[in-house]
């Protein structure tokens, strides 16, 4: 008998090693491995909240706060509406690890920083912030946006104001569903969406009468639904309900001023794509509580300030989701080799993993632009100047998230469709933010609103542009063409998207022709402005540094 071959059982239990598979992207500081952010931070006027960001880079790169993320997700909330006992109670139950997520947001000022402790680059320091916590957990940021955004409605209401916003403002979480006159942190949600209405909110059918006088800061009880309440265990929504003067705005606590239960009763939770970790619900109002804030009849005039605030969070939370999806591409690529070489040294690699980061920085950077515009609000242009960027922003930036997750995934082929990795979870997120708070048509008729009603603002958008003119004179073309768009008003509402899609793109390249280094300038406007850029990512044209975009934006522990 031959017995040269050795037995079988011996390797029964050892079939192989396992190699060329990158480890987790975890234990690194998620501040100082991004050097865009770094320089972003400083040059946006808050160099004083570095150490802040190092300390905060730490936590949100660690494998333990990595960890609550996946665990966040992976226990959906449940509803509770009825005690043992049958009392109505409307409880919304939540793994641990989202209220660890909460608490963090919190206790680091997400929720309210800018307002508690006001100053020069208080906005940037928040929105870097924000920034690194939504790459670890993007669906519990709703509930901290919507506390963050309904400062500067309540404004509209001075009594309603100095008595909530100590507590909204303060760091403090505390989940429970208890009278807000027991609580020393109070969270606050928006509830406009109706079924008939969505974005239409003029059609809302929900009524408010008043329990005596009627006008700014009464009581009043509203009765009708809200069909898409996010965060529904906040301590307070503001929520739109007719009078007989108009649509206005409320503020509706979770309890009545006399310790009972409001009768703002959860139907059933939303069973959402993503954003998973974040309860949205259905709910009617069967004569709940809530008092006037503002205006009798001016209700849309009041929200929209929250409203303008929470699509500002929302250009934030996609250009996070962005920044994820480009370092976990990054360091798949940079430990991975294939057909010979490691796959981030292979040319149509390098042209992938360039477009991916030059998406990244530019979203990153407009974004910081526009926090501190939001810093200098006493400044005529920057006023003016986020009252259109902003729209434009959060139409380009959200709108550029889903195929940006795909293509990273992509990169990272089988392993990135796995919900053991992070990229599903992107994926699915990917969308919210573009669909929440106004989609894209939406923000494009808002950016014509505004020039409509106060047409400074555009001038304020191209004096911004000038500001690089000069530094390369693809970007020059670009913008004068642009301009030129604007004296043809003829079927403008048609070409609301081409216009805006252009706006986003000629003030991208505008900051990175000034701030950003020259290979991803030089990149930008070659592959964006350049008449270069292909329906994928992926279709830079040749000559540029890739390697060099690629390195700068890699994150490594």
């Amino acid at each position: 008998m031959n017995t040269s071959y050795p037995k079988a059982d011996r390797f029964m239990a050892v079939t192989h090693q396992v190699e060329n598979q990158p480890e987790p992207l975890q234990d690194y500081n998620s501040y100082t491995a991004d050097k865009a952010l770094q320089q972003a931070l400083h040059r946006e006027g808050a160099g004083w909240a570095e150490q802040e960001l190092v300390d905060f880079g730490k936590l949100t790169g660690s494998a333990e706060s990595i960890a609550l993320g996946f665990s966040a997700n992976a226990y959906k909330p449940e509803l509770i509406t009825h005690d043992r006992y049958g009392h109505r109670v409307d409880q919304i139950e939540f793994h641990p690890s989202y209220h660890q997520l909460m608490k963090t947001s919190i206790e680091h000022g997400l929720h309210a920083s800018p307002w508690s402790d006001p100053k020069p680059g208080a906005h940037v320091a928040r929105a870097a912030k924000y920034y690194l916590q939504t790459q670890v957990e993007a669906a519990h940021g709703c509930p901290i946006t919507m506390t963050f955004a309904a400062i500067p409605a309540l404004r509209h209401q001075p009594d309603l104001f100095e008595k909530w916003a100590p507590k909204i403002t303060a760091p403090v979480y505390d989940p429970r569903n208890i009278p807000d006159t027991e609580k020393q942190g109070l969270t606050i949600g928006m509830a406009m969406t109706e079924k008939q209405g969505g974005s239409d909110v003029r059609r809302n059918s929900t009524r408010a009468f008043p329990l005596a006088r009627t006008g700014a800061g009464q009581p009043y009880e509203l009765v009708g639904h809200k069909w898409f309440v996010s965060a529904p265990m906040c301590d307070g929504f503001l929520v739109l309900a007719q009078t007989e003067n108009g649509l206005s705005c409320f503020l509706l606590p979770r309890w009545r001023p006399d310790g009972s239960k409001n009768p703002l009763q959860i139907q059933q939770l939303k069973n959402k794509m993503g954003n998973v970790a974040n309860a949205s619900s259905e709910t009617e109002l069967r004569g709940a509580f809530a008092w006037m804030v503002g205006e009798e009849g001016r209700g849309v005039r009041t929200i929209i300030e929250m409203v303008a605030t929470t699509r500002y969070d929302c250009m934030i939370g996609s250009s996070s989701g962005i920044r994820q999806a480009t370092v976990q591409a990054i360091h798949h690529a940079s430990n991975r080799a294939a057909f010979g070489a490691t796959l981030s040294e292979q040319p149509l690699m390098q042209n992938l993993l360039a477009d991916l980061a030059l998406e990244s920085e530019a979203a990153m950077t407009y974004t910081l632009r526009m926090s501190r515009a939001m810093d200098n609000q006493q400044d005529e242009h920057e006023k003016l100047l986020a009252r259109i960027a902003t729209p434009v922003g959060k139409y380009w930036i959200c709108k550029r998230v889903p195929n940006h997750a795909y293509e990273a995934m992509e990169v990272i082929g089988g392993t990135g469709l796995m919900e053991t990795h992070i990229m599903p979870r992107l994926f699915r997120e990917s969308p919210v933010n573009s669909i929440w708070e106004g989609s894209g048509n939406v923000q494009c008729l808002d950016v014509l609103r505004a020039i409509e009603r106060q047409p400074e603002v555009l001038d304020a958008y191209f004096a911004e542009l000038k500001r690089a003119s000069g530094a390369d004179k693809r970007l020059d073309r670009f913008s004068s063409a642009l301009q030129k768009e604007f004296s043809n008003q003829k079927d403008i509402q048609y070409r609301a998207r081409n216009l805006t899609d252009r706006m986003a793109l000629a003030l991208q390249g505008a900051l990175l022709v000034q701030h950003a280094p020259d290979a991803v300038a030089d990149a930008f406007c070659a592959g964006r402005l350049d008449g270069h850029s292909g329906l994928n990512y992926g279709n830079l044209p040749s000559g540029l540094d890739c390697a060099a975009i690629i390195n700068r934006a890699r994150a490594e522990a």
